[in-house]
């Protein structure tokens, strides 16, 4: 049997070399080439690179079943500057694993370790580790570059790491539980001028500040209160300066919805009040609109079944079935749309930093939770005949 105490230090160890080291999104060189040689270490039967770029298929068979499952791990990091004081501190100026992603990768590899030496399976485990997650991206090159075809699975799950919620603790729900991301960009052009003569040109800033305003009635006053929508302005960037009007802005943004008719109306008001409010102030607008992340959606029988598993790892307290879904959105989404599988939060502490925060670490202590259920619902899935 596994020593998993043993086994656990193993896991934190990898999993501060991969936070000491991260790589961007399709950058993750090292990283991927880190994961395949433990990979081929812990003696899968197919280890296979380069998949999507940077990503690391590893497959693991055990028995005769003829069904396959996979178990996904995102490796990319963020481009945030760490202000953490760990000795195991990003040495990747302006990048750092500010998602748990380097937890997520650790956790994937513990568990192909704990199946290869102790099986406990009838079928083939897929091991899949996915670039550029943060993207919205790297799912879809995986599988533009033949992941379903290469290496077939009949379901995926896959964990993340969750801020607030305790260690050892499991959460999910069935059906829709993490939304779709659409991004947005509306591009004003006008006549800048002398900010002592605005009358002289067409300034926008003026409008863009209206429109940001005006954008905010799309959920307000166009979405039903029983759906769910989310319209957020994160940037206003104009070529204006101290003393000269603007006569370009850019408004940068995102939305999040659950349904793709929510989606596509709040397209359509956006494009509607820009045009609208452009003309109100005698400037242009551009607007493009983007679709990165679909809406993550489990399937209802394989979320029962995740939580089971982790209810006889913990204990009934220690998993719960939110009622309410979440408008962050995570690429595992692109999986769920060609199989079925079921995604989890796994707790990182409650008095972890927020993610994408430049003070965020993992907390080693989920290492185990995390690896005992990959590893537990693979067993559960591949039941022995």
């Amino acid at each position: 049997m596994t020593d998993i105490q043993k086994l656990h230090a193993e896991m934190t160890e990898w999993r501060r070399h991969l936070h000491a080291n991260p790589e961007f999104g399709f950058g993750e060189q090292a990283t991927s080439a880190f994961v395949a040689a433990k990979l081929r270490e812990f003696g899968l039967d197919e280890v296979a690179e380069g998949v999507g770029g940077t990503g690391v298929v590893g497959t693991l068979k055990r028995g005769t079943g003829n069904r396959a499952i996979a178990l996904r791990a995102d490796m990319d990091a963020l481009r945030i500057t760490e202000q953490g004081v760990s000795q195991y501190k990003s040495q990747n100026a302006g990048v750092m694993h500010a998602c748990g992603h380097d937890g997520h990768t650790a956790m994937l590899l513990g568990a192909a370790k704990l199946l290869a030496e102790e099986g406990g399976f009838d079928g083939t485990v897929r091991f899949v580790f996915q670039p550029a997650e943060e993207w919205g991206r790297g799912a879809l090159a995986m599988m533009s570059d033949g992941l379903f075809e290469r290496f077939p699975f009949d379901e995926v799950y896959g964990i993340h790491n969750m801020p607030g919620l305790p260690i050892g603790h499991f959460e999910t729900k069935a059906g829709a539980f993490m939304s779709a991301e659409d991004n947005f960009e509306i591009t004003l052009t006008g006549v800048g001028g002398h900010s002592a003569r605005p009358h002289w040109g067409n300034e926008v800033l003026v409008a863009a500040c209206a429109l940001v305003t005006n954008l905010q009635t799309i959920v307000a006053r166009r979405i039903d209160p029983a759906d769910i929508g989310v319209v957020s302005v994160t940037e206003l960037i104009t070529d204006g300066t101290r003393n000269a009007l603007p006569g370009t802005a850019r408004i940068l943004g995102d939305a999040r919805s659950f349904k793709s008719d929510i989606s596509e109306r709040i397209e359509k008001q956006m494009r509607v009040i820009a045009q609208g409010t452009a003309l109100a102030y005698n400037v242009e607008a551009d607007v493009t609109y983007t679709r990165e992340f679909v809406p993550l959606l489990n399937d209802p029988v394989l979320a029962d079944e995740a939580m089971t598993v982790a209810a006889e790892l913990l204990g009934d307290a220690n998993v719960r079935v939110t009622d309410k879904p979440m408008t962050g959105s995570e690429d595992f989404a692109r999986f769920l749309s060609r199989v079925p599988g079921c995604f989890v939060f796994l707790g990182n502490g409650k008095d972890s930093a927020p993610l994408h925060n430049p003070t965020y670490d993992f907390n080693d202590e989920g290492l185990v939770h995390g690896m005992r259920f990959h590893a537990g619902i693979a067993r559960r899935r591949l039941t022995h005949s």
